[in-house]
């Protein structure tokens, strides 16, 4: 089982800012990061207008084959990320292997609702806190439990990526785009 590619999921009505941001953080780190659209066809128009061709659609992923899933917002598209149930039941997998997670923005509360956070340090976009659930709502713009790494939202999505990038490959790597971005925080 070759665990190696990276896959940010798309849904209709995704956080554009979120999704493209760490794809692109996490391609100049040169990981194998791939788009996959959960619509069934591989445009998927982002919460903003913003069209996206995804790489992949979901039913042709072998998720053995997946190292880490990423989740970022946008409503509606964390509301139809929440109600894709084939999603659904990956997410479990990966929680019940203690395979890596992420999620920005709305996005946490698609791993809370199927209580992957329980009792995990988790942050969410301000005001949602309640769809935390059993999570441990946690203050800061990145917040890592284990294998899990939740974020704030658009504002937070450079450092999101950052954070994935450290996490994925290791902080130096991380250092190495930040130093490329000019990014000052």
């Amino acid at each position: 089982m070759n665990q190696e590619k990276i896959i940010v999921m798309l849904a209709e009505g995704f956080e554009e800012v979120e999704a493209l941001t760490t794809v692109d953080l996490l391609r100049r780190a040169q990981l194998p990061v791939y788009t996959v659209s959960v619509t069934g066809r591989r445009q998927v128009d982002g919460a903003h207008g913003v069209a996206v061709i995804a790489d992949k659609v979901f039913e042709d992923i072998d998720f053995s084959e997946v190292r880490m899933i990423i989740l970022p917002g946008g409503m509606p598209g964390t509301t139809n990320l929440l109600n894709y149930d084939p999603l659904t039941v990956v997410l479990k997998q990966f929680a019940a292997e203690n395979r890596p997670l992420g999620a920005i923005c709305a996005a946490p509360m698609v791993l809370a609702a199927h209580g992957i956070l329980s009792g995990k340090k988790a942050t969410i976009y301000e005001g949602m806190e309640e769809h935390l659930k059993d999570a441990v709502p946690t203050e800061g713009t990145v917040v890592r439990d284990g294998n899990i790494l939740t974020s704030k939202g658009p504002g937070t999505a450079m450092d999101f990526a950052l954070a994935l990038i450290a996490f994925l490959a290791d902080e130096m790597k991380a250092e190495e785009v930040k130093a490329g971005l000019l990014y000052q925080k």
